[in-house]
């Protein structure tokens, strides 16, 4: 759009622009960050949280692709199901992502996970969680894992929760190809490890609720080594049952395998569909 004459007046005249809005800055960010999260895939909202005993479900997916200089394909699946009362919490979720570029294989993820949390007392309460995950770009054919451990509620109120836990747990790995672990060539390695962690869901506004959860793995078997996971998502309701969504995952392995990186993060976005 051409300059107005009243713009080139001011301009010959040393009479002062018109100031930018304060928020312009503020604007500016907020749309770069929409539109580096319109460029991933899916990620996990809020599955409802209700203390009537029914069964709720979330499932989420998201997919892109390209086509010319290079050839994408990728899709991202997740589902959970949660089923609460006043004395107990019972969540079952699982995940799928694929990806190729140019014809190679670039993610192939997919994991299953339980967990059972039963409450003590009002403020304390046990867990027991099982996890599976198979991820042969990372080297892992599977992964197997079993905690047990106590939890306390440091924050329990309709729009904010808190908790945190402490368990000890057992890990086996089975690798796709030998590689070299923790000073050894070995094919598969299994090893105890505590479980420290904490994790919170927080209600913004009406339509919008972020979460998020931290877990680290200490290695007790081989002592100064450790796992870490961080998840957080942010989602925004378009009708009851309709949500956007967007995440951060990031793991971290002090010793993940020789030729492989230490850290994996991903930003993902997607839609998400609740049964309640």
């Amino acid at each position: 759009m051409p300059p107005s004459r009243t713009a080139f007046a001011r301009a010959r005249t040393g009479a002062p622009m018109p100031s930018r809005s304060p928020n312009a800055p503020r604007i500016r960010l907020l749309l770069a960050v929409c539109a580096a999260l319109s460029a991933a895939g899916p990620a996990q909202a809020q599955v409802t949280l209700k203390p009537d005993g029914l069964w709720r479900y979330l499932y989420t997916a998201g997919a892109n692709a390209t086509t010319g200089n290079s050839e994408t394909t990728a899709f991202n699946l997740s589902g959970e199901g949660v089923r609460m009362t006043d004395e107990d919490k019972w969540t079952f979720r699982g995940t799928g992502a694929y990806g190729k570029t140019n014809g190679a294989v670039t993610t192939e993820r997919y994991a299953l996970g339980t967990q059972y949390n039963r409450n003590f007392s009002t403020d304390w309460f046990g867990f027991g969680s099982a996890d599976g995950l198979r991820e042969p770009p990372s080297n892992i054919d599977y992964r197997w894992s079993a905690a047990s451990g106590v939890g306390r509620h440091l924050v329990k109120t309709d729009s904010n929760t808190f908790d945190t836990t402490f368990g000890l747990g057992y890990t086996q790995d089975r690798y796709v190809r030998e590689t070299q672990v923790l000073g050894g060539l070995r094919d598969e390695y299994g090893r105890f490890e505590l479980v420290v962690g904490e994790e919170s869901t927080h209600k913004l506004s009406q339509s919008t609720i972020f979460r998020q959860k931290f877990t680290v793995y200490p290695n007790v078997t081989d002592g100064g080594n450790y796992r870490a996971m961080f998840d957080a998502g942010l989602s925004v309701a378009m009708t009851p049952a309709l949500s956007l969504t967007t995440g951060l995952n990031y793991r971290y392995n002090t010793d993940p395998g020789a030729g492989l990186k230490r850290m994996d993060a991903s930003l993902v976005t997607g839609v998400s569909l609740r049964f309640d």
